[in-house]
């Protein structure tokens, strides 16, 4: 009888309509979690789980807004870097007649090349910008994506010209007699080099000066006297913040440029973290406690993605330590409609500028690039220790290779007291091999007779090197020429 009741009571709290629910769309009332111990009452969260998982909602979108957002900061970073050494956006113009060196902070920046660099804002209207011939760069927007290339690859083909950018949405009138380029966002970055002939720097820069200029259209009719800044000796710095002030710096930057000038995915990221155009960003001491947390972790992923990658396409040979910047060789990072988000996040951390033209070098034109931050056995490089390398004969480059040593922590020219930070090879003390092949060695102090082929390294520091090639020819790109590891000898 007790069995006949029970069966009945049963029978009628089933619901007249009964799904066939699977377990596998349902919500346990409890669940260890990497973030806790998550209750619910038939799935409805408890007031501690609710706390627990928009705490990490707002973690997970803080590390992602780094990792997406370094693109930006980057660009802001450096023009504002720019902008304290009196370079001003839409009138001065950067140049570094002396090169290079650790003084200055830019990312993977060359110590064997004139740079000239300027910064546009075309918030209220076009800008021209006339371009001396024989010169090679891009021009990218406020979020590192390509505009224009100038120069050799750009359409003026090395011959000079007036270009014109244009900014979003803008419905005036545009003359003739320059190359057009109109720009997603308001705030863009120009940086070329200046070939230098024969060791005379003096000249490069003097052709720069004689025609580089920077101005309003609306100043065209009588442009201003041109502004250059020399940045060979000042100390300043291009580099994005890894702490909470990189929020602040993406801030800055979704503020100033138009509310659609990104993908909408990545502004909606930016605003459920209060980066949002037109509110203050003004985190409170829980969500700035969480976003402080958030940057350690997210730079320390893109340092993992950068020195540690694991996808397998960064590698170049799969016998060496020698990596790609560019995964596929897509300057937007792009792969059969897949965005490469740490391609991208690889690249950004580490250097600045993108261009079609360094992506996908062309035999015999533009250069070629390979980064390493490991020793023959896979180790990190050390500043303290000794290392060669040698490059086999015959070097694959219709002009010239150059290695460059850069700090692991600025990812700019590493500090000694050699100003160039590497060899290239139009320096003429540079000793061959018998067979043609080079040695380059990397240590503290020169290795005894190898003073000529010595790049400098500090104890303490690790670093990294960049090869690059210029005007790289077929056996770079076959592969049947790559270059040696770095090998530890002491």
């Amino acid at each position: 009888m007790t069995l006949l009741l029970a069966t009945s009571a049963e029978a009628q709290t089933q619901p007249r309509y009964l799904a066939k629910v699977p377990e596998y769309i349902t919500t346990p009332n409890a669940v260890d979690t990497r973030i806790g111990k998550l209750t619910f009452f038939d799935g409805l969260p408890d007031v501690e789980t609710v706390q627990r998982v928009y705490d990490n909602l707002d973690f997970s979108r803080g590390v992602e807004a780094f990792l997406s957002g370094v693109p930006a900061a980057s660009v802001y970073a450096v023009c504002k870097g720019l902008d304290e050494v009196g370079v001003k956006r839409n009138g001065g113009i950067a140049i570094t007649e002396d090169l290079i060196d650790a003084r200055q902070l830019f990312l993977t920046a060359n110590s064997t090349t004139v740079y000239v660099i300027t910064c546009m804002d075309l918030k209220d209207g076009p800008v021209v910008i006339d371009v001396p011939p024989g010169v090679l760069g891009p021009v990218d927007d406020a979020y590192f994506r390509w505009v224009t290339d100038v120069g050799l690859t750009g359409p003026d083909k090395g011959e000079g010209g007036k270009y014109l950018f244009v900014p979003p949405g803008y419905t005036g009138e545009i003359p003739d007699g320059y190359f057009v380029a109109k720009s997603p966002t308001f705030g863009n970055l120009m940086f070329y080099r200046a070939f230098v002939k024969q060791g005379d720097i003096a000249g490069a820069v003097a052709a720069v000066k004689s025609k580089a200029r920077i101005y309003p259209l609306s100043s065209a009719n009588a442009p201003p006297t041109q502004a250059f800044v020399n940045l060979s000796g000042t100390q300043m710095n291009t580099i994005h913040a890894n702490t909470f002030y990189f929020y602040e710096e993406i801030n800055e930057v979704i503020q100033h440029e138009p509310g659609d000038a990104f993908d909408p995915e990545i502004v909606g990221m930016f605003a459920s973290i209060g980066i949002k155009k037109g509110k203050p960003f003004a985190p409170d001491e829980r969500m700035k406690g969480i976003l402080t947390d958030a940057v350690a972790v997210a730079n320390a992923t893109a340092r993992a993605i950068l020195f540690a990658p694991r996808d397998e396409r960064v590698r170049i040979f799969p016998d060496r330590q020698w990596g790609t910047g560019f995964v596929g060789g897509s300057y937007a990072f792009l792969n059969d409609g897949e965005r490469m988000l740490d391609a991208r996040t690889l690249f950004h951390y580490y250097a600045t500028g993108i261009t079609p033209a360094m992506a996908n070098a062309k035999l015999g034109t533009g250069s070629a690039y390979a980064f390493s931050a490991r020793d023959s056995k896979g180790e990190y490089l050390d500043g303290g220790k000794t290392y060669k390398i040698t490059l086999p004969s015959p070097i694959p480059v219709g002009q010239f290779w150059s290695l460059t040593v850069y700090d692991g922590q600025t990812r700019s020219m590493l500090e000694t007291d050699q100003r160039s930070a590497g060899l290239d090879s139009n320096d003429k003390n540079i000793k061959k091999n018998e067979d043609g092949s080079v040695t380059v060695w990397f240590a503290p102090k020169a290795p005894a007779g190898q003073e000529s082929n010595w790049v400098q390294t500090t104890a303490g520091k690790g670093w990294n090197s960049l090869l690059r090639l210029y005007a790289p020819l077929e056996p770079w790109f076959d592969k049947s020429w790559k270059p040696g590891d770095f090998e530890r000898v002491d």
